[in-house]
């Protein structure tokens, strides 16, 4: 209660029903309106406007109250609910207006740096400088009641289908097997340090062993490493794992949750089960584990064509990887020479060499490539690519595979956007499976688990993994929504001498996985059952749900890519006495 009164309801709740009630509002002044004999101020708060009105009838001492009041004053309005003279359809609230009999201004407000409305053209750095101040605009308020509902959807589902919500620990031990883990010093143990967790990963899988057999948890997250546009030092993860289940468990299960979230928050009806594609098939059409398959340009591979190709650079591509192309349909008119070589730069980022093209116009063909193939390769390509006049062919060869796919992937996601073919308001959903179980690492100069050192092998792959770690696959699985992995997860390793072997695979000897991860390993000599999860990624649903570019638009108070707070301006230098008091020397490198 506030000078004697209560809210009556939000500013955002009132329409034509009201009128004639007497309501009590709180909130801030997005704009006054003084036409002398009459004064009207916008009152904003988490739920929408409402138009306060003062004039004929007002009291004289609120009357010069109200032609006080600025932008972003703290206010409190009591009076009757009555039908506005001009209504505004652009606001919920648009058919009424309170007319005030009492007015308390209970804070006053500095011109802030930049209008607080949804039509704010601040840069983005000021806005997050003033974070307080942009989350007053109701397309942020808007966001952020978005994020309680998915939580809330969530939470709810997984409790209808049996899982435990169980807090595990934020400081844990330090397992370096992935990104970099952020390290917090010990002041009682001289010299140690906890490590902030990347995920609950091993937290879960010990749930699991203790007989919990069905956990979600709604983690914060960190990972130390550099940020893009979907990244965040810290995010949050809504986390769940099952026993005695196989992959097709998990994805179903899965499946329902983002069924039931995209109904309760956006009222969409998402069609279930979700298509399925391995990861080399999505390589091979796509050139990517995440594809967007929301418009065709699917890659086609050339390299049977060209076997006995003489132009170098293919023939150079094809002793250990492949040829392989694009066919924009209909894209000569929109692709001339100079925007073609933008292209060429697209690919260049992904480490390819260049950008063989053929661009077929209705006045004539021009090409990179065609003079250097005889006639039945340049019309094998032409047949097997489906080309027309109209058509424009990009073609990208390298001796590794794996930069053709980038490169080729990168490409079509640019060319989706240049040929406006990326239908806008639709969510595809797709599973990728049967990942590789590793990925081999230059600066390492050994294998490294592609997921984490816990995802079982493929039926089948379980005796490779020491003499052909390359040729195993994982029974992982990763949830893809219009182009972005929305979560992923597997089934993890349940029998200890395929978890011994998986180690020493990755080259961890038997002393060094005891040291980092002789817990989990001493755990699972007591009986482990069959168990497999996931996490989503709740920042970039909320991103992808709300069709926002940046996962900063859906945090409250997100990190810019220095991985520091504009607003609190952290991280800071702290006192000598807290270094002194964690064993800590700061050891400052000279300028070169």
């Amino acid at each position: 209660m506030i000078n004697g009164y209560n809210r009556t309801a939000y500013c955002g709740e009132f329409n034509e029903s009201h009128i004639g009630q007497e309501a009590v509002v709180f909130g801030w002044a997005q704009k006054t309106r003084d036409l002398g004999n009459l004064i009207f101020i916008d009152l904003r708060d988490r739920s929408g406007i409402l138009q306060l009105a003062f004039g004929d009838g007002t009291d004289k001492e609120v009357f010069e109250k109200a032609a006080s009041v600025r932008a972003e004053f703290v206010l409190e309005a009591k009076g009757v609910i009555r039908k506005r003279e001009s209504v505004n359809t652009e606001i919920s609230t648009g058919a009424v207006e309170l007319f005030v009999t009492e007015l308390f201004i209970l804070a006053k407000s500095q011109t802030p740096p930049f209008e607080v409305s949804d039509n704010c053209n601040a840069k983005e750095d000021l806005r997050l400088k003033y974070r307080y101040l942009d989350l007053r605009r109701g397309e942020m308020q808007n966001i952020l009641m978005m994020r309680h509902k998915i939580v809330k959807s969530a939470r709810d589902y997984y409790d209808e289908n049996g899982f435990m919500e169980i807090e595990t620990p934020d400081l844990i031990k330090s397992t370096p097997e992935g990104a970099r883990d952020y390290l917090v010093p010990s002041r009682v143990h001289p010299g140690c340090f906890y490590a902030l967790p990347q995920s609950p990963q091993l937290y879960k899988q010990l749930l699991m062993m203790s007989g919990c057999d069905r956990y979600m948890q709604i983690a914060r997250c960190f990972r130390d490493e550099d940020l893009r546009a979907d990244r965040q030092p810290e995010f949050t993860q809504i986390d769940m794992e099952m026993s005695f289940v196989d992959e097709n468990d998990v994805m179903t299960i899965n499946e329902g949750l983002v069924k039931r979230v995209f109904k309760d928050v956006l009222n969409y009806d998402v069609p279930t089960p979700f298509e399925r594609l391995t990861y080399n098939e999505a390589m091979a059409r796509f050139g990517s584990d995440k594809p967007d398959t929301r418009f065709g340009l699917e890659l086609c591979d050339l390299s049977d064509l060209l076997k006995n190709c003489e132009f170098k650079v293919f023939a150079g591509a094809l002793e250990k990887g492949s040829v392989r192309a694009i066919n924009a349909k209909g894209a000569a008119s929109v692709f001339t020479r100079k925007e073609i070589d933008k292209l060429v730069e697209v690919v260049k980022l992904y480490k390819a060499k260049g950008l063989a093209w053929t661009r077929l116009t209705p006045d004539g063909e021009t090409s990179s490539y065609e003079k250097f193939l005889t006639e039945e390769e340049k019309t094998a390509i032409r047949e097997r690519l489906g080309a027309e006049t109209g058509d424009v062919l990009f073609i990208v060869a390298d001796s590794r595979n794996d930069i053709v796919f980038d490169a080729l992937g990168a490409l079509r996601l640019e060319l989706g956007k240049r040929l406006d073919l990326i239908p806008k308001g639709t969510y595809n959903f797709l599973w990728v499976t049967d990942f590789p179980l590793f990925e081999w690492s230059d600066e390492e100069n050994r294998w490294m688990a592609k997921h984490h050192p816990f995802t079982c092998p493929r039926f089948g792959d379980e005796d490779k993994l020491m003499t052909d770690p390359g040729d195993c696959y994982a029974r992982a699985y990763d949830m893809v929504l219009n182009g972005c992995e929305l979560g992923g997860g597997s089934i993890r390793i349940s029998d200890t001498e395929v978890q011994d072997k998986m180690l020493q695979a990755l080259g961890l000897s038997e002393e060094v996985a005891q040291a980092r991860f002789g817990f989990l390993l001493d755990a699972e000599k007591y009986g482990v059952p069959p168990h497999g999860g996931m996490a989503f990624g709740l920042d970039r649903m909320v991103m992808l749900m709300l069709d926002r570019p940046s996962i900063r638009d859906v945090i409250a108070f997100p990190k810019v890519q220095t991985a520091s707070e504009l607003m609190t301006q952290c991280p800071t230098e702290v006192d000598q006495k807290n270094l002194d008091e964690l064993h800590i020397v700061i050891v400052k490198k000279e300028e070169e």
